[in-house]
Protein backbone atom coordinates (compact mmCIF):
# COMPACT_ATOMS: atom_id res chain seq x y z
CA UNK A 1 0.00 0.00 0.00
CA UNK A 2 3.54 2.21 0.42
CA UNK A 3 4.13 1.29 -2.91
CA UNK A 4 1.01 2.65 -4.13
CA UNK A 5 0.49 5.98 -2.19
CA UNK A 6 4.34 6.92 -3.20
CA UNK A 7 3.76 5.99 -7.02
CA UNK A 8 0.21 8.26 -6.65
CA UNK A 9 2.75 11.32 -5.41
CA UNK A 10 5.25 10.54 -8.00
CA UNK A 11 2.74 11.02 -11.00
CA UNK A 12 0.95 13.72 -9.52
CA UNK A 13 4.29 15.74 -8.82
CA UNK A 14 5.36 15.35 -12.51
CA UNK A 15 2.00 16.48 -13.88
CA UNK A 16 1.82 19.40 -11.39
CA UNK A 17 -0.99 18.37 -9.83
CA UNK A 18 -2.22 18.77 -6.21
CA UNK A 19 -2.35 15.34 -4.94
CA UNK A 20 -5.36 14.75 -2.60
CA UNK A 21 -5.03 13.20 0.64
CA UNK A 22 -7.42 10.23 0.53
CA UNK A 23 -9.48 9.27 3.52
CA UNK A 24 -7.62 5.85 3.85
CA UNK A 25 -4.31 7.23 4.80
CA UNK A 26 -5.56 9.58 7.72
CA UNK A 27 -7.88 6.60 8.99
CA UNK A 28 -5.53 4.41 9.95
CA UNK A 29 -3.42 6.98 11.98
CA UNK A 30 -0.38 6.99 9.97
CA UNK A 31 0.59 3.42 11.12
CA UNK A 32 0.16 2.06 7.59
CA UNK A 33 2.95 4.40 6.13
CA UNK A 34 5.46 2.83 9.06
CA UNK A 35 4.43 -0.50 8.43
CA UNK A 36 5.54 -2.29 5.28
CA UNK A 37 3.35 -4.46 3.53
CA UNK A 38 3.16 -7.91 3.65
CA UNK A 39 4.20 -8.77 0.31
CA UNK A 40 7.50 -6.71 0.67
CA UNK A 41 8.06 -8.17 4.83
CA UNK A 42 8.48 -11.37 3.43
CA UNK A 43 10.36 -10.29 0.32
CA UNK A 44 12.73 -8.61 2.34
CA UNK A 45 12.97 -11.49 4.60
CA UNK A 46 13.60 -13.61 2.08
CA UNK A 47 16.40 -11.42 0.41
CA UNK A 48 17.90 -10.52 3.51
CA UNK A 49 18.12 -14.54 4.06
CA UNK A 50 19.75 -15.90 0.76
CA UNK A 51 22.62 -12.33 1.30
CA UNK A 52 23.17 -14.38 4.95
CA UNK A 53 23.51 -17.43 3.67
CA UNK A 54 26.00 -16.74 1.08
CA UNK A 55 27.59 -14.12 3.45
CA UNK A 56 28.24 -17.11 6.07
CA UNK A 57 28.71 -19.67 3.53
CA UNK A 58 31.37 -17.79 1.53
CA UNK A 59 32.41 -14.27 3.22
CA UNK A 60 32.69 -15.40 6.64
CA UNK A 61 35.18 -18.44 6.05
CA UNK A 62 37.37 -16.44 3.67
CA UNK A 63 37.17 -13.44 6.23
CA UNK A 64 38.52 -16.00 9.15
CA UNK A 65 41.12 -17.22 6.45
CA UNK A 66 42.01 -13.93 5.72
CA UNK A 67 42.47 -13.13 9.85
CA UNK A 68 43.86 -16.41 10.78
CA UNK A 69 46.60 -16.16 8.09
CA UNK A 70 47.15 -12.62 10.06
CA UNK A 71 47.56 -13.73 12.97
CA UNK A 72 49.99 -16.08 11.58
CA UNK A 73 52.25 -13.90 9.80
CA UNK A 74 52.01 -11.32 13.00
CA UNK A 75 52.71 -14.57 15.79
CA UNK A 76 55.75 -15.14 13.27
CA UNK A 77 56.94 -11.49 12.97
CA UNK A 78 56.59 -11.66 16.66
CA UNK A 79 58.75 -14.89 16.98
CA UNK A 80 61.20 -13.62 14.71
CA UNK A 81 61.62 -10.33 16.91
CA UNK A 82 62.56 -12.68 19.46
CA UNK A 83 64.94 -14.66 18.06
CA UNK A 84 66.41 -11.87 16.22
CA UNK A 85 65.88 -10.17 20.14
CA UNK A 86 67.82 -13.45 21.60
CA UNK A 87 70.68 -13.36 19.36
CA UNK A 88 70.98 -9.96 19.29
CA UNK A 89 71.45 -10.40 22.99
CA UNK A 90 73.49 -13.32 22.89
CA UNK A 91 76.10 -11.63 20.65
CA UNK A 92 76.34 -8.71 22.76
CA UNK A 93 77.24 -10.75 25.55
CA UNK A 94 79.82 -12.65 23.76
CA UNK A 95 81.22 -9.19 22.60
CA UNK A 96 81.36 -8.11 26.25
CA UNK A 97 83.11 -11.28 26.92
CA UNK A 98 85.25 -10.90 23.89
CA UNK A 99 86.12 -7.19 25.38
CA UNK A 100 86.69 -8.12 29.08
CA UNK A 101 88.83 -11.22 27.48
CA UNK A 102 91.16 -8.48 25.71
CA UNK A 103 90.82 -5.79 28.01
CA UNK A 104 92.55 -8.82 30.61
CA UNK A 105 94.90 -10.06 27.43
CA UNK A 106 95.92 -6.25 27.25
CA UNK A 107 96.86 -6.07 31.20
CA UNK A 108 98.99 -9.59 30.68
CA UNK A 109 100.82 -8.56 27.55
CA UNK A 110 101.68 -4.91 29.77
CA UNK A 111 102.29 -6.74 32.73
CA UNK A 112 104.68 -9.39 30.70
CA UNK A 113 106.41 -6.53 29.24
CA UNK A 114 107.44 -5.29 31.83
CA UNK A 115 108.29 -8.67 33.65
CA UNK A 116 110.85 -9.11 30.55
CA UNK A 117 111.91 -4.99 30.78
CA UNK A 118 112.61 -5.69 34.63
CA UNK A 119 113.95 -8.98 33.95
CA UNK A 120 116.92 -7.41 30.56
CA UNK A 121 117.57 -4.10 32.82
CA UNK A 122 118.52 -6.66 36.04
CA UNK A 123 120.79 -8.51 33.28
CA UNK A 124 122.15 -5.28 32.22
CA UNK A 125 122.96 -4.48 35.52
CA UNK A 126 124.31 -8.05 36.35
CA UNK A 127 126.22 -8.26 33.23
CA UNK A 128 127.66 -4.27 33.61
CA UNK A 129 128.44 -5.36 37.14
CA UNK A 130 130.21 -8.35 36.38
CA UNK A 131 132.48 -6.81 33.20
CA UNK A 132 133.32 -4.05 35.82
CA UNK A 133 134.41 -6.78 38.46
CA UNK A 134 136.15 -8.45 35.15
CA UNK A 135 138.25 -4.84 34.23
CA UNK A 136 139.17 -4.76 38.05
CA UNK A 137 140.72 -7.94 37.92
CA UNK A 138 142.50 -7.67 34.72
CA UNK A 139 143.61 -3.76 35.79
CA UNK A 140 144.96 -5.33 39.32
CA UNK A 141 146.62 -8.58 37.53
CA UNK A 142 148.14 -5.57 35.07
CA UNK A 143 149.59 -3.34 38.37
CA UNK A 144 150.50 -6.31 39.50
CA UNK A 145 152.30 -7.52 36.53
CA UNK A 146 153.83 -4.56 36.17
CA UNK A 147 154.68 -3.79 39.41
CA UNK A 148 157.03 -7.09 39.60
CA UNK A 149 158.36 -5.88 36.08
CA UNK A 150 159.44 -2.83 37.80
CA UNK A 151 160.34 -4.17 40.97
CA UNK A 152 162.79 -6.80 38.73
CA UNK A 153 163.83 -3.39 36.43
CA UNK A 154 164.94 -1.50 39.75
CA UNK A 155 166.14 -5.13 41.28
CA UNK A 156 168.42 -5.20 37.87
CA UNK A 157 169.26 -1.09 37.91
CA UNK A 158 169.97 -0.97 41.88
CA UNK A 159 172.29 -4.32 40.98
CA UNK A 160 174.20 -2.41 38.34
CA UNK A 161 174.60 0.85 40.20
CA UNK A 162 175.41 -1.59 43.35
CA UNK A 163 178.59 -3.29 41.07
CA UNK A 164 179.57 0.33 39.36
CA UNK A 165 179.77 1.57 43.01
CA UNK A 166 181.72 -1.23 44.39
CA UNK A 167 184.05 -1.37 41.88
CA UNK A 168 184.87 2.16 41.83
CA UNK A 169 185.10 1.63 45.89
CA UNK A 170 187.16 -1.34 45.43
CA UNK A 171 188.95 -0.75 42.77
CA UNK A 172 189.59 -4.07 41.97
CA UNK A 173 186.64 -6.53 39.84
CA UNK A 174 184.87 -8.96 41.24
CA UNK A 175 183.77 -11.34 39.32
CA UNK A 176 180.20 -10.10 37.77
CA UNK A 177 177.92 -12.87 38.88
CA UNK A 178 179.65 -13.33 42.24
CA UNK A 179 178.55 -9.62 42.50
CA UNK A 180 175.17 -9.78 41.37
CA UNK A 181 174.16 -12.56 43.60
CA UNK A 182 175.35 -10.60 46.40
CA UNK A 183 173.53 -7.30 45.52
CA UNK A 184 170.01 -9.69 45.28
CA UNK A 185 171.11 -11.16 48.37
CA UNK A 186 171.19 -7.70 50.04
CA UNK A 187 167.90 -6.83 48.29
CA UNK A 188 165.85 -9.40 49.47
CA UNK A 189 166.95 -9.12 52.86
CA UNK A 190 165.82 -5.09 52.31
CA UNK A 191 162.13 -6.44 50.54
CA UNK A 192 162.27 -8.90 53.71
CA UNK A 193 162.41 -5.68 55.94
CA UNK A 194 159.43 -3.92 54.36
Amino acid sequence: MLMHVFAQIVLATEEGVPVPISEEADSGGGIDLLLPAAEELIAGIIAFSIVFFFVWKWAIPALNATLAARQQAIAAELESAEKAKLEAESLLTDYRTQVAGAKEEAAQIVSDARDAGESVKADIVTRAETEAEQVKVRAQEEIDSERVRVASDLKRQVADLSIDVAQKVVGSSIDANSQRELVDRYIDELGGVR
